[in-house]
């Protein structure tokens, strides 16, 4: 696992510069983007389609995740200390401990089998 990271991906760059409507629609153009790993620290993400991304060992530092279905998202090795997540679905596969945890600690959630 490397440091988080600011990408190179034209998707990412979108999210970076908190432009969500037109991610969503290139990302629904697109169906890919390379996103795991990336920075996300302070950002202002509500109202993106998460729908098959891959944010795994991504840092949501402080981002405003409010209202996100993460439900088809990968989000394993992701770290959300200090995010806004109310109103947030994530995978079932995510304990609420895990969630509570990189909330509070930053710890890298990991997925339950």
């Amino acid at each position: 696992m490397t440091a988080p990271q600011v990408l190179t991906d034209p998707l990412y760059q979108l999210l970076y510069n908190e432009n969500i409507a037109e991610f969503n629609r290139r990302h629904d153009e697109a169906k890919s983007a390379m996103l795991h790993g990336g920075s996300y620290r302070g950002l202002d993400l509500r109202e993106i389609n998460a729908d098959g991304l891959d944010f795994s060992d991504a840092y949501f530092h402080g981002a405003d995740l409010r209202g996100i279905d993460f439900r088809k998202t990968n989000l394993e090795g992701a770290s959300m200390i200090d995010a806004k997540i109310s109103g947030c679905y994530f995978p079932k596969e995510l304990s609420a401990e895990e969630i509570r945890l990189s909330i509070m600690a930053g710890t890298r959630m990991r997925y339950t089998k």
